[in-house]
């Protein structure tokens, strides 16, 4: 229940060498776009193990049988960095409803974190496929507390991550969690610093996004 796109030369390769490229990176709009591209690419992909039905639909010259979703899936995704990703999904699967959760790291003197979640919403998500966008699996921490409040009252039919750079130990840490979760990822990096930050990874994705941030 792992794809890595970087095992295989496609042009998600190439997005992913421009989002690591510090050269690049102080584009933001090329950053964010290529973050949209490979959520684009993946939702493709995720689309193909998704149940559809068959229906007819009127043309002009006649009538044409075609297969469309059964039910629209739930994207979801952690505010502020994991919007282009989702802005990708949501280009795909335009018909989908949505959940936003706001999380954070809270950094301590002795370079732990906690993760502090302070706001959900999400339509429900029974019958439904869900698929979850977070651009950095580092961790793991704020995607599994994300993933077990969403599921506190519904059950998902799936469950998609959809990650652009995600950590070997983020995703141990997830699969014990959720065994059943497909991870989908645009590229897979080995360690982790002592304060929780992907290397090689890119830097922080919601700072080359939308600015850096006011620490508070």
């Amino acid at each position: 229940m792992l794809t890595n796109f970087c095992d295989s030369n496609t042009i998600v390769s190439q997005w992913v060498h421009e989002i690591r490229d510090m050269g690049k990176q102080t584009d933001s709009m090329r950053f964010r776009r290529n973050m949209e591209r490979i959520g684009e690419v993946i939702a493709y992909e995720i689309s193909k193990t998704l149940p559809y039905k068959k229906t007819s639909v009127q043309t002009q010259m006649g009538l044409c049988n075609c297969a469309v979703l059964e039910t629209q899936p739930v994207l979801a995704t952690i505010l502020r960095a994991g919007l282009p990703l989702y802005n990708g999904l949501l280009n795909v699967f335009d018909g989908a409803d949505s959940a936003f959760i706001g999380a954070y790291r809270k950094h301590n003197m002795d370079d732990s974190f906690e993760i502090h979640q302070q706001y959900m919403t999400s339509p429900p998500l029974e019958g439904r496929a869900l698929i979850i966008a977070d651009p950095m699996l580092a961790t793991g921490a704020s995607l599994v507390l994300a993933l077990t409040t969403l599921l506190e009252h519904d059950q998902p039919t799936q469950i998609h991550i959809v990650t652009a750079i995600a950590c070997t130990a983020g995703i141990k840490h997830v699969q014990q969690h959720f065994p059943d979760a497909h991870i989908w990822a645009g590229a897979i990096d080995d360690e982790l610093t002592a304060k929780g930050y992907i290397v090689p990874g890119l830097g922080d994705a919601g700072d080359l996004a939308f600015g850096k941030k006011r620490q508070f």
